[in-house]
């Protein structure tokens, strides 16, 4: 039996000094518990992926944002589905940082510390994919 597909959005926010926005998962998370990842999440039935990027920013980490310009895809397959994943660049960002429940932690990391760190699976297929420049 075919494993059902997914759609996630994921966003790439840059500070002043080039440094991008991470967030840890929680260790109770299905996939790549307790791994850095980029804000971002599941696309609902019937939603426009930009609209549920802004929806999702917002809900993990209380900032505002618009959407900006395709970055790069992937796709995940995982043992209890497959997902393809959609990373933008977003720009306009607003707020102050506050993550949700869904993360542990957070930090602004330049793509060197970002190297050192445990990343999710598809923030390192991205990265490898990009040769390691966003």
């Amino acid at each position: 039996m075919m494993k059902p597909y997914g759609l996630t959005v994921r966003g790439i926010i840059k500070n002043d000094s080039g440094e991008i926005l991470i967030v840890k998962r929680h260790p109770k998370s299905r996939t790549d518990p307790e791994m850095w990842e980029l804000p971002g999440g599941k696309v609902e039935k019937g939603e426009f992926f930009a609209d549920a990027l802004i929806r999702e920013i917002k809900e993990e980490t209380n900032l505002d944002v618009d959407v900006g310009d395709f970055a790069e895809a992937i796709q995940n397959d995982y043992s209890h589905k497959r997902t393809v994943q959609i990373m933008m660049y977003l720009t306009d960002v607003e707020g102050e940082v506050k993550i949700s429940d869904e993360h542990t932690d957070w930090m602004w990391a330049s793509l060197e510390k970002i190297k050192t760190l445990e990343i999710s699976t598809s923030l390192k297929k991205v990265l490898e994919k990009k040769n390691w420049v966003l």
